[in-house]
């Protein structure tokens, strides 16, 4: 089974930028991938979306902000966080979106105040 490896997080002031890579152990060719965040006591929410065709979607609390990408050679997908605020601490982790594997461990993102 594909393996998913965040990582890029961390502690930053609100306002600031950030930007998590997920390496996937095998080909995303033609998949669509999804960052997700879980904050404490919450549950996982997709907040970025990008289709096996190449299109992308966000959720309301992060369009503006968050851009997620990919790079098919690399089995790669990012998320470029700008203007980041305290509310969007949380885990963060990618998976497919459409047959999801075993989750990763994620990549903490903290923004203080």
């Amino acid at each position: 089974q594909v393996q998913l490896v965040e990582s890029g997080g961390g502690l930053v002031q609100a306002g600031g930028s950030l930007r998590l890579s997920c390496a996937a152990s095998g080909s995303i060719f033609l998949k669509a991938m999804g960052w997700y965040r879980q904050a404490p006591g919450k549950q996982r929410e997709l907040v970025a979306l990008i289709s096996h065709a190449g299109s992308t979607n966000y959720a309301d609390s992060v369009k503006g902000r968050f851009t997620i990408s990919r790079d098919i050679a690399k089995n790669a997908v990012y998320l470029q966080m700008n203007n980041l605020k305290p509310e969007d601490t949380a885990v963060y982790y990618c998976n497919f979106y459409l047959g999801p594997v075993n989750w990763g461990q994620g990549t903490q993102v903290t923004v203080s105040a």
